[in-house]
């Protein structure tokens, strides 16, 4: 079910919550600072400020960084090095990230922020929150980030809007300078002091937030999955009863198995073509992508709460390197580094491959006259003049296709960097990248087999869909026609795949959905 979600979103000491990240990176929910946050962090920093002024080199405070940390840096040059660390590390290439993306980022970057374990000023916080409540939102390109040390390099571009740098946008999405857009809002650029810099470049913050806007939504669409399986099973002739829950939870208890078959067993509970063929239909046994529809779905839905429990995990987490412990101790560690994130980004991408591929066979079924239980060829209104919806299935098959080159994964890769002291990474920015991309195909995949589905149900009239596949149905056809001659074919695609994106396919099943 769609949450409900906050349009005011308090930032607090400790740690946020996935619907928080969501609130404010697609809902442009605003953001407020507890008092207890400034309040910690102005603490905080004057503990930084006592150990700036020491004769006494601290490492990201008075020296340099990475590899030329051996560096003691005079006071007078140290707010130069904290411009010179934004600037350089400033450097991405390529496209610029969704808008979604780099708000999500921002945000919880600036959770760590509130932590008080980075050492910067309460006037660092504010700037970042003033960004996001202003819409204004830095231009991050699609590389520059190896995923450890944190995301550096995406950081590092809405570091130096803070600055009054760089490049942004305007809440309506116009790409405006950066000055104009912070005076416009009434937005004071940092000066950065010690520390600052590397506060605000060393987190895991741009994998983490892709990692929970996919979760978001391959909630949505493991609930998809297991409607246009449904469709499928119904449309084919397909028996229900390999759904009951008596073979699964307590044969085989795996949670999301046990969900995706009790999902299964309510869409198609009162179909009036299921039971059409409940007696005397000679069929043994359907085809494996029909009869381990739940095996498939439950696996993937199992692998996003694996996943989950992860993203949990590091939204609880503040990382900075160095990092002030509630001692005062300042010192170096390596949670930065983003292999727990990187990992669970790519189970998710072989998962979701995994998900396309077994609809993708379903939908093929249904196009072959030879298996389909007497559909006519490619749904076709006139086979031989009309090539129904044969391409659409190529268009499918190809989604499928990248999606599981999408699933080699980025985490077992790694290029050393910085002189050899970066010399193993993560690769999770280019794993929550794959990610971004095959979650978006899988919801193509889905409408395509939703809409070939639902034409191939239209056929079996005057046999009746059940009420919940119905319902399906029934939406679908407020936005594409039934079965008939050949038309343009693309532009119902779309329009499936803009019901799914809509949420209102999922609203529409929630009556049927199990809730366990």
């Amino acid at each position: 079910m769609t949450v409900k979600l906050s349009t005011t979103v308090t930032l607090q000491r400790f740690g946020a919550t996935a619907a928080d990240v969501i609130a404010v990176a697609r809902h442009d929910a605003r953001i407020e600072i507890s008092p207890e946050v400034l309040d910690e962090l102005a603490n905080v920093r004057a503990h930084i400020d006592a150990l700036a002024s020491s004769d006494t080199p601290v490492y990201g405070i008075s020296t340099g960084f990475g590899a030329l940390a051996t560096r003691h840096i005079a006071p007078e040059d140290r707010a130069k090095l904290q411009r010179s660390l934004i600037r350089s590390h400033a450097a991405g290439m390529g496209a610029p990230v969704e808008r979604e993306v780099v708000r999500a980022l921002m945000f919880l970057r600036a959770k760590t922020l509130a932590s008080g374990r980075t050492g910067v000023r309460p006037v660092v916080l504010q700037t970042m929150i003033d960004l996001l409540n202003a819409g204004i939102t830095p231009l991050v390109r699609e590389y520059g980030s190896l995923g450890c040390s944190g995301d550096l390099a995406p950081l590092s571009h809405c570091a130096l809007v803070l600055m009054g740098e760089g490049e942004a946008t305007d809440a309506q999405g116009n790409l405006r300078p950066v000055p104009e857009l912070l005076a416009e809002a009434g937005i004071t650029p940092v000066q950065l002091a010690e520390k600052e810099g590397l506060a605000l470049v060393n987190g895991t913050d741009g994998m983490l937030g892709q990692l929970l806007m996919a979760l978001a939504d391959l909630d949505e669409l493991a609930d998809i999955a297991d409607a246009t399986a449904a469709m499928s099973v119904e449309a084919q002739m397909g028996t229900d009863q390999v759904f009951r829950p008596e073979l699964h939870e307590p044969l085989r208890p795996h949670p999301g198995q046990a969900r995706s078959s009790a999902n299964m067993f309510a869409f198609l509970s009162d179909s009036p073509v299921v039971a059409s063929h409940k007696e005397g239909d000679g069929r043994v046994q359907d085809a494996y992508s029909l009869r381990c529809s739940p095996q498939v779905n439950g696996a993937v839905r199992d692998t996003i709460a694996h996943a989950r429990m992860v993203a949990t995990r590091e939204l609880a987490a503040a990382i900075d390197n160095p990092v002030v412990l509630p001692s005062g101790e300042v010192t170096s560690n390596g949670n930065f580094h983003g292999a727990p994130v990187a990992y669970v980004l790519d189970f998710l991408a072989i998962a979701v491959a995994d998900l396309g591929s077994i609809a993708e066979r379903r939908t093929d079924r249904m196009l072959d006259p030879a298996r389909s239980r007497e559909l006519p060829a490619f749904l076709a209104d006139d086979p031989g003049v009309d090539s129904g919806m044969m391409i659409a299935q190529y268009t499918q098959a190809g989604l499928v296709a990248e999606n599981k080159r999408l699933a080699v994964p980025a985490s077992v890769d790694s290029i050393p960097s910085s002189a050899m002291q970066e010399d193993h990474v993560s690769l999770g920015w280019h794993a929550a990248r794959k990610l971004r991309t095959a979650v978006a195909n899988l919801r193509r995949i889905l409408a395509v087999e939703m809409l070939i589905a639902g034409r191939a149900l239209d056929l079996r009239a005057p046999l009746q869909p059940g009420p919940a596949t119905g319902a399906v149905l029934e939406l679908l056809r407020t936005k594409v026609a039934g079965p008939g001659e050949d038309r343009f074919l693309s532009a119902e695609l779309e329009a499936a795949c803009e019901l799914l994106e809509s949420g209102a396919v999922h609203e529409a099943l929630q009556p049927y959905l199990s809730r366990g």
